[in-house]
């Protein structure tokens, strides 16, 4: 289940509150509920219409400029990185265009998808990454 609080979007409860919060070896349990969640048909479908639905938005732009709010980008880019990485417990932060994402990842594979994925978004002008790849908890 997607979450967000006052300053970042989280792929999953269990990801970090905070992209500058030291990054922990997930639990087991945790990475099965996340991936679940993520793979799971209902879920997939409105994460597909949740950025579907902004992407028209975007289009039409305000006074014919394409602007993007931080908390607009910050759900964007986490439901991307949600349908695209089952498992992974990242959350966003954007200020500015500029896109902070923090969390684990199981494989590097995964990891080196997360840059792309989130400058397909509309109004992502840079990504830093404070993400790692970890193994599970057992």
């Amino acid at each position: 289940v997607a979450c967000t609080n006052n300053d970042v979007a989280k792929t999953d409860e269990a990801a970090p509150d905070s992209v500058s919060a030291p990054v922990k070896t997930p639990e087991r349990e945790e990475v099965k509920e996340a991936r679940k969640d993520a793979e799971n048909q209902t879920r997939q479908a409105q994460l597909e219409s949740d950025i579907r639905a902004r992407e028209q938005r975007n289009n039409m732009g305000i006074n014919g400029q394409k602007v993007r709010d931080d908390d607009a980008l910050e759900s964007e880019v986490r439901d991307k990185l949600e349908a695209n990485i089952p498992g992974g417990l990242l959350s966003v932060d954007a200020k500015d265009g500029v896109v902070t994402i923090a969390g684990t990842v199981s494989n590097a594979e995964k990891l080196a998808t997360i840059d792309n994925l989130a400058k397909e978004i509309q109004g992502v002008k840079a990504v830093k990454l404070n993400v790692k790849v970890a193994p599970v908890k057992q």
